[in-house]
């Protein structure tokens, strides 16, 4: 049986620096949504936002109806890697979920500042959905639009593998090394 590691957000730096690549994870409190306009304004404007300290950052662009998120699928990550590293530091963000892992100035900045990469299952978004207990708040809904609002969610158990950790390792470059040998013949 696969170990569960129970996550209680917000996070500090030495229970993130405890987490490897492998290890399956069940988040319970705050998450916050961000996709790409929002990541924009946070890179350039760099607003107060303690919102974000010790947060997990999900990659997701939810479908809301009735104040109910009924859909909440992981995003590609990799898209924002140009603004990820210096969100990371400027705000204390101690996780980031999506989908895909993300490129190698993340992979340095999660080492430094002390974050990780989740994985969150793909192709499960109604169900990821019903791990969402509730919305706490939406900040810029007017200015961006619903998939891209900071949603401010309550998660309970929600489901994800650790798959880029502070000591640099990366499960999506593993995978990419061993499909290169099995198409290929070579590393």
């Amino acid at each position: 049986m696969v170990e569960r590691i129970h996550l209680k957000t917000p996070l500090d730096e030495k229970t993130v620096r405890s987490l490897r690549v492998g290890q399956f994870v069940l988040i319970s409190g705050i998450i916050i949504t961000a996709r790409d306009r929002l990541h924009r304004y946070l890179y350039e404007k760099r607003p107060e936002m303690d919102l974000l300290k010790g947060a997990i950052i999900y990659h997701s662009g939810p479908i809301v109806k009735n104040n109910t998120i009924i859909s909440a699928g992981p995003t590609t990550s990799m898209r924002l890697e140009h603004y990820t590293p210096e969100i990371i530091r400027h705000y204390g963000i101690r996780a980031i979920i999506g989908k895909g892992g993300m490129g190698g100035e993340t992979e340095k900045a999660l080492k430094k500042y002390g974050a990780v990469y989740l994985q969150a299952p793909g192709g499960a978004s109604v169900y990821l959905a019903k791990r969402i207990k509730g919305i706490r708040g939406v900040k810029f809904l007017e200015e961006f639009g619903m998939p891209e609002a900071l949603w401010i969610l309550e998660v309970e158990d929600f489901p994800a593998v650790v798959t880029m950790d502070t000591e640099g390792e990366n499960l999506h470059k593993r995978i990419e090394r061993k499909s290169r040998a099995i198409l290929f013949g070579s590393p």
